[in-house]
């Protein structure tokens, strides 16, 4: 009896000590799966618990991950999550506004309101049509309080949240910059509504959509302000259907 002991209080201690243990690698799994493949880790260093790595592109074949936000996340997540319950703070001084806290269960969480930051210049790492587009600026996404759930192969939000993207040019116009843009989110579940206005700029943007079930449905407008209709013609030629209302020429912007 006395060496059934001694064997299960080892056991427990190795099952301890491999908790306690696991490496960091194992958030790159978790990442991918709930972004269909599209984000990774890249260089974790820790353990699940307490570590650190870069977010990037999940890379095809036996090519690098590159990195699409500045600086190293830091992550510290509970042990509770064995039981069931959820508590994650990320940090990354270089592009989160504040520390985000994750809470709940394994199936709903409440994330804390916070803003991240990137250079344009970084998404053409995630491949057409934006590495075509050559993309160069300023983003900056905020939210506030979400909720989000996970119901089979779904994941739910609901809040609000708004994209900036300043002093935006592309390698296809030579045109810099082409102006700033707001995009404003309000989800609720399963939908989605948005809206597209210009901050500046010569390059106009405007319209609304809404995502519903994961798909896309817009309607916009693409103009050259006044005075910049030549300078611009390229680039608002690639991006749709040319349209007129009065004495105004636009591009249609459709995405059904």
């Amino acid at each position: 009896m006395r060496f059934l002991g001694w064997l299960l209080a080892a056991v427990v201690a190795v099952l301890a000590t491999v908790l306690v243990f696991l490496p960091a690698a194992w958030m790159s799994p978790l990442l991918e799966a709930q972004t269909d493949g599209r984000l990774t880790l890249g260089d974790p260093q820790g353990s699940l618990w307490h570590g650190s790595a870069f977010v990037g592109a999940a890379p095809g074949g036996n090519d690098p991950v590159t990195p699409l936000l500045p600086g190293r996340f830091s992550w510290s997540l509970s042990p509770l999550v064995m039981l069931g319950r959820v508590d994650l703070r990320v940090e990354n001084p270089d592009a989160l506004s504040q520390s985000v806290r994750i809470e709940g269960s394994l199936h709903q969480w409440h994330v804390g309101p916070a803003a991240v930051s990137l250079p344009a210049e970084r998404l053409t790492a995630l491949g057409a049509p934006l590495n075509t587009i050559q993309p160069s600026g300023r983003m900056s996404l905020s939210w506030s309080p979400l909720e989000v759930s996970r119901q089979g192969n779904r994941i739910l939000v609901s809040g609000q949240a708004a994209l900036e993207l300043q002093d935006v040019a592309s390698r296809l116009s030579p045109v810099r910059p082409l102006g700033a843009y707001r995009v404003a989110l309000d989800s609720r579940g399963e939908q989605a509504t948005m809206g597209l206005s210009t901050l500046r700029g010569p390059l106009m943007l405007s319209g609304a959509g809404k995502l519903v079930n994961g798909r896309l449905q817009f309607s916009g407008r693409a103009e050259a302000a006044a005075g910049q209709e030549e300078r611009l013609a390229n680039l608002l030629n690639l991006l749709g259907q040319r349209r007129k209302e009065g004495a105004r020429d636009y591009i249609a912007l459709e995405f059904r």
